[in-house]
């Protein structure tokens, strides 16, 4: 089976946190990516090595980090055969669910118009500049590198979906040692009260979640004293205090618990401690902002919705609503 050097490759990230002064959590996260890598290996991945393997080698590499699609390009075009081989590779990491991005001339649509919940989100953040940032759940990193490309200092993505971390190797390959990673891990992993970024992103991840509760304390923990926190999940309509449970799936995903109202979501901030919880923005999830593509040729939303009825899931819930709020820690 092929190797993954994650020791080289994450050699950069294992300095700037001894140097921050985070060596315990840099001791954590070896032990970690030694369980992950080593001692039990994915079965795919030799497959994925394999495919970033034939990604063809850039020595000089523009990288667009602040349009919709994050763009590599090159002043040299590429080749016949390597546009053959680019693609091979890319292929080889389907299926694409976030982004969108561009390689050399070649657009990969993903499922999801991550570029539409940037948009939505953007205004209301605080500035990036210089900002050390965790994004939790951040698939394949394409909201990483949005935040790199306004200005954010370092960016630290965390996701278990060993293939969303491939993606992301694909892009970072072409990019050098750029402050921005992407660790194969839980939320869960973190250490506990870590304080140690100015804005913390949890986007789509708070339904998964069987305690909310929990899950926002430890968003705190991740962030120092007037840290920010930028929270993005699915909710429905009512009251507060009401949230929805749903008895089973939810447009098919088992792993949805809780779906609040957006007073409901603020009540949580607050009683988890937050200040200033603020909702920015809530929309409607469409089938022109998640759909199958050629990058993503399994079910989407489409598919989860009732066909008589695409206002509601096909199992009779709400369709999917999604709120955006902002707080801060005190």
């Amino acid at each position: 089976m092929k190797y993954f050097d994650w020791k080289t490759h994450f050699a950069s990230l294992f300095r700037a946190l001894h140097e921050a002064g985070y060596q315990d959590w840099t001791d954590l996260i070896e032990e970690q990516l030694k369980q992950r890598f080593d001692d039990n290996p994915h079965g795919d991945m030799a497959r994925w090595l394999a495919a970033l393997e034939t990604l063809p080698a850039r020595s000089e590499v523009e990288a667009r980090l602040d349009t919709s699609a994050i763009t590599l390009s090159s002043s040299t075009p590429l080749a016949k055969q390597d546009q053959v081989k680019l693609e091979k590779g890319l292929r080889g990491l389907m299926p694409w669910r976030k982004g969108p991005f561009q390689f050399f001339g070649t657009y990969i649509d993903t499922e999801w118009r991550s570029d539409w919940k940037w948009d939505r989100v953007a205004p209301y953040l605080s500035d990036l500049q210089g900002r050390r940032i965790l994004d939790v759940g951040c698939g394949s990193g394409y909201h990483c590198w949005r935040m790199r490309g306004e200005g954010a200092a370092r960016v630290i993505g965390i996701d278990p979906g060993l293939l969303f971390m491939f993606q992301f190797l694909s892009v970072k390959q072409y990019l050098g040692d750029v402050p921005v990673d992407l660790l194969p891990i839980r939320m869960e992993d973190l250490p506990d009260n870590l304080e140690a970024f100015d804005t913390t992103f949890s986007m789509g991840v708070l339904y998964h979640r069987r305690s909310p509760l929990d899950h926002l304390l430890e968003l705190k923990g991740t962030l120092r004293k007037g840290g920010e926190l930028v929270l993005e999940t699915l909710v429905v309509d009512g009251p507060e205090g009401y949230s929805l449970m749903p008895e089973d799936r939810y447009g098919q995903m088992r792993n949805v618990w809780f779906l609040p109202s957006c007073d409901t979501l603020l009540r949580w901030l607050d009683r988890t401690g937050f200040r200033n919880a603020r909702v920015v923005d809530v929309t409607d999830t469409t089938t022109d902002e998640q759909r199958s593509t050629d990058w993503m040729r399994f079910n989407s939303l489409e598919d989860f919705l009732d066909p008589d009825n695409p206002s509601l899931t096909i199992e009779g819930y709400p369709g999917p609503k999604r709120a955006t709020v902002i707080a801060e820690k005190p």
